[in-house]
């Protein structure tokens, strides 16, 4: 009799408890609501939807113990009890491999040994990594709890072009990436520093068999480590004030990033005495790319490979609304004493206590970093789960199991599957009809998707990334993709069958499917969240 692993399907890991219903919305409803938001996908009412791909950016469903730990949230405004397990927590996962401590258990379990809280928890101090403890964490702070993401580039890019300034006021300053996503380069553009993409186009659009998904990865998302130091020599060392690389690559069709390709891009960064940091938001897949696919890591844990990624890098920001962690939450970390905090600490003055009065100012106190209580404790239960092979099995399973739907349907998916969500190419999509760049197709089938079916996607391609805004040579990064980010733990096989069969319905009518005009705001930063659009059906 086989064994539960050789059925050839999966094994189920989790149940549902709770249910949420959908309303029946029917299409002259729907397409009311696209006309009075202007057809911005991120306006539209979600309550009207069917299915949600827009983002995975804490849509996720949390678990029994994350609502659980929601009840032991402390809303005190200095120092809540969740700050300390939280920071622990960090340093579990990105510090201490196979050996986490889970301290969050003595607060969940009630423990009311005060000498032993006081010893394990709150007076503990610790220095030397991404999260410094008692009072080092006062006089060297590293570890910066923000809202979300987006809130931590922000720390980081403006802070960094203040201490940029006053070393040269009149530099210009370049960040290069193995694909900056969108908030990433608008955060780094506000400041006046120029974000440049640096991966091969033609590695990502190759073809790649969906039957072999499963066995081999070309890791897509890599850094074109050539190009890195063509643009270093280029622009001149001291003009990149960090080199970044985003895990998985979200803008590069949510492709991983190999170890192979982190290491060297250490090495450059070491060479030239660089700064190396993460976009981490989706370190856990990445790591389980790695496990699968390089033979190195094929019996190393999960946690001993997030351990040795975060090993070679001196700082990094995260989303804690991805991968699976939580429905709020954000951070930035930076290596206490490493290479960026002794290279930008000038005037005498740390430049974690720089960031830290930022912090302060625009956010909240340092120990809530403006969220609350209930997110604090919800975070720390979610990092411990994580990591957990069986979760990411699911969570990147069912993302193939989309991928290989659509490729079977001849829709032009890229492939292999990344982590978090299937990408659709549309310049093939469109193959054959009459549509170009600038009409925005991509928008256009987003408009048709949910008119008609009740799905929402975010087109991540010319108009997100204002390729009508940018120059010749900037317009050659923008890939002409739609994605479909699968909130974690909410959709089944049911779901991606529904979306697959709505998606191969407007393939065979994609000559109906609408040019796209911006009508209101096309020079917007960020244009995709807020502005006006108008499609131009084709003439009957």
């Amino acid at each position: 009799m086989k064994k539960m692993n050789e059925l050839g399907v999966p094994v189920p890991d989790h149940k549902a408890y709770v249910i949420r219903n959908y309303k029946d919305v029917r299409e002259d409803q729907r397409e009311r609501a696209l006309i009075e938001t202007e057809y911005n996908m991120f306006s539209f009412p979600a309550d009207l939807l069917t299915l949600d791909y827009l983002s995975d950016s804490g849509s996720t469903s949390m678990s029994d113990l994350q609502w659980a730990a929601l009840l032991h949230g402390d809303e005190s405004y200095g120092r809540n009890k969740g700050y300390y397990v939280l920071l622990d927590a960090f340093r579990d996962v990105f510090e201490r491999g196979d050996k986490p401590e889970k301290l969050v258990n003595l607060i969940l379990s009630g423990e009311d040994n005060v000498n032993k809280l006081m010893n394990e928890v709150y007076l503990t101090s610790s220095e030397g990594g991404f999260v410094n403890g008692g009072v080092h964490q006062l006089s060297r702070p590293n570890t910066f709890i923000v809202p979300q993401g987006r809130v931590s580039e922000y720390l980081l890019f403006s802070t960094l072009a203040e201490v940029l300034h006053e070393i040269n006021p009149n530099r210009k300053y370049y960040i290069p990436n193995n694909g900056h996503f969108d908030t990433t380069g608008a955060n780094i553009r506000a400041v006046h520093i120029e974000p440049i993409n640096v991966f091969d186009k033609s590695v990502v659009l190759e073809p790649f068999p969906y039957k072999e998904m499963d066995l081999r990865n070309p890791f897509k998302g890599n850094m074109d480590i050539k190009q890195l130091e063509e643009i270093i020599n280029q622009k001149g060392p001291d003009s990149i004030p960090l080199i970044y690389i985003t895990i998985t690559n979200n803008s590069i069709a949510g492709q991983p990033v190999s170890m192979a390709n982190i290491r060297a891009a250490k090495e450059i960064a070491t060479k030239y005495g660089i700064p190396y940091f993460f976009d981490a938001c989706r370190f856990a897949e990445n790591a389980y790319f790695i496990q699968k696919f390089e033979e190195e890591f094929k019996n190393v844990s999960i946690r001993e490979i997030i351990k040795e990624m975060f090993s070679y890098v001196d700082g990094f920001t995260i989303s804690l609304k991805k991968d699976g962690l939580g429905n709020m939450g954000g951070a930035l970390f930076l290596r206490d004493n490493g290479v960026f905090v002794k290279k930008y600490s000038i005037n005498g003055k740390n430049i974690g206590i720089r960031i830290k009065e930022r912090q302060i100012v625009t956010i909240g106190n340092d120990s809530y970093g403006g969220l609350s209580g209930r997110d604090i404790m919800a975070l720390a239960v979610g990092l411990q789960e994580v990591v957990k092979l069986s979760y990411l099995k699911s969570r990147i399973g069912l993302t193939q199991y989309f991928a290989k739907r659509l490729a079977e349907n001849n829709i032009p998916v890229i492939l292999p599957a990344g982590g978090h969500a299937v990408y659709i190419d549309m310049d093939k999509f469109f193959i054959g009809t009459a549509m170009k760049t600038k009409n925005f197709g991509g928008v256009g089938f987003t408009i048709e998707l949910l008119k008609h079916y009740g799905i929402r996607a975010c087109e991540l391609g010319p108009f997100a990334f204002e390729w009508d805004q940018r120059s010749e040579e900037q317009r050659k990064s923008i890939l002409n993709l739609v994605r479909f980010a699968i909130p974690r733990n909410a959709y089944s096989r049911s779901d991606i069958d529904y979306t697959v069969a709505a998606i191969s319905e407007l393939f065979k009518n994609k000559e109906k499917i609408p040019k796209v005009r911006i009508a209101r705001g096309a020079e917007l930063s960020l244009r995709h969240f807020q502005t006006g659009l108008k499609p131009i059906y084709p003439k009957s």
